[in-house]
């Protein structure tokens, strides 16, 4: 590393701590006062309020990253502009895309960290902060219905293998079933219809207590009962808990709806895109858009690097209120593209891949094609 990547990198760093410290306590007064009317009915002491505003920070920051890393950008490179040694720099033979390099591998960084934070922490966090919310409170002997671990009335249609469940109450962290019943179709054309009483997933099968089951030999014909059994294993069905809270999870309509990024993780939507290889319709579009948005997401922080150096790397003496009104101007007009995309792809309007990278694509051209025409 050279000694003006030092500098350069030196120079960034400080406005993006004293941003980030900034937006950081205005943060944490705005979430207890907001929040004091809940965690007042949650009954939270001050050890758990604190741990409660400690857990929103993950998902503040997926927030915050990219308009924190535009400002100090922007304040570096309007400081740097105004003492023309960006001038300096270019009249000893460095180029602007090489004098950037620190800029660039600093977006790549924070990129990652987005990622990171977008996947791993604020998934956790978010269900850190309901178990605290319903720690010491109960509706009706059960914990709050922010705890994803029981489903009801969910439904699953394998269709590679003919088969649909129907239960009307499942428990993911037990992997139990409540009066499931499954109907198939066998290859020789004859149905099969299960009734039980509750059923457990075991040794990796599906284990049925006090099960009746009924053929039929078309459909238009009448069930006939088999003999009850007390209980019995079903290894054909390989159908998993996870696929099943999988399905419950993504038949809420208003999640798939919702246009924010932040809702879904990776971790459930490959898996939901594997386990459903031919969706299509408008079923298709939001889950897709979904998907790619997960993945588009993290790189608007690269991308306001492009963005911040043809703004901030002019020569001539500015305002520093330039820089501050550039990085509003560029994130609202990003964010208002992001939302309509994205609402043009839940909508099946677009593809979701093109739904989700257009604002990128769009911002990162502009970037470029702006930097190559700074003097």
């Amino acid at each position: 590393m050279r000694l003006h990547d030092r500098y350069l990198f030196r120079e960034l760093l400080s406005p993006l701590i004293f941003c980030l410290s900034g937006f950081m306590i205005f943060w944490v007064v705005f979430f207890f006062f907001g929040q004091t009317g809940a965690m007042r009915d949650a009954k939270l002491n001050f050890t758990e309020s604190v741990a409660l505003c400690a857990a929103s920070l993950p998902e503040f920051f997926v927030l915050v990253l990219p308009v924190l890393l535009l400002l100090a950008l922007l304040y570096a490179l309007t400081q740097h502009a105004r003492y023309n040694e960006l001038t300096a720099l270019r009249a000893a033979g460095v180029s602007l895309w090489r004098l950037c390099l620190p800029y660039f591998v600093v977006g790549l960084a924070v990129t990652a960290f987005y990622y990171a934070l977008n996947e791993l922490a604020v998934p956790r966090c978010q269900q850190y902060s309901q178990e605290l919310l319903t720690r010491h409170v109960q509706n009706g002997g059960r914990t709050g219905p922010r705890q994803k671990n029981v489903f009801e009335k969910v439904g699953f249609n394998n269709r590679h293998a003919h088969r649909v469940w129907f239960i009307p109450e499942f428990n993911f962290k037990k992997k139990t079933l409540t009066n499931p019943d499954v109907r198939w179709t066998l290859p020789d054309g004859l149905e099969r219809e299960l009734k039980a009483e509750s059923a457990v997933y075991t040794n990796a099968a599906w284990n049925f207590i006090n099960a009746q089951t009924f053929s039929r030999t078309n459909p238009g014909a009448r069930w006939q009962q088999l003999p009850v059994t007390n209980q019995i294993a079903m290894p054909e069905f390989d159908e998993t808990p996870r696929q099943f809270q999988l399905e419950a999870k993504f038949s809420d309509a208003e999640g798939l709806l919702s246009s924010r990024s932040a809702d879904i993780p990776l971790s459930d939507l490959w898996p939901y895109l594997k386990m459903n290889p031919d969706l299509s319709g408008k079923d298709a579009g939001r889950i897709l858009t979904k998907f790619h948005g997960r993945i588009a997401a993290p790189w608007m922080c690269f991308v306001v690097v492009l963005m911040a150096i043809p703004f901030g790397a002019q020569s001539g003496r500015r305002n520093l209120f330039f820089g501050v009104a550039g990085s509003i101007f560029i994130v609202f007009a990003y964010y208002i593209l992001q939302q309509v995309s994205l609402a043009f792809g839940m909508s099946g309007h677009l593809p979701g891949w093109i739904a989700a990278w257009l604002p990128n694509v769009i911002f990162g051209t502009v970037g470029i094609i702006l930097t190559l025409r700074t003097r």
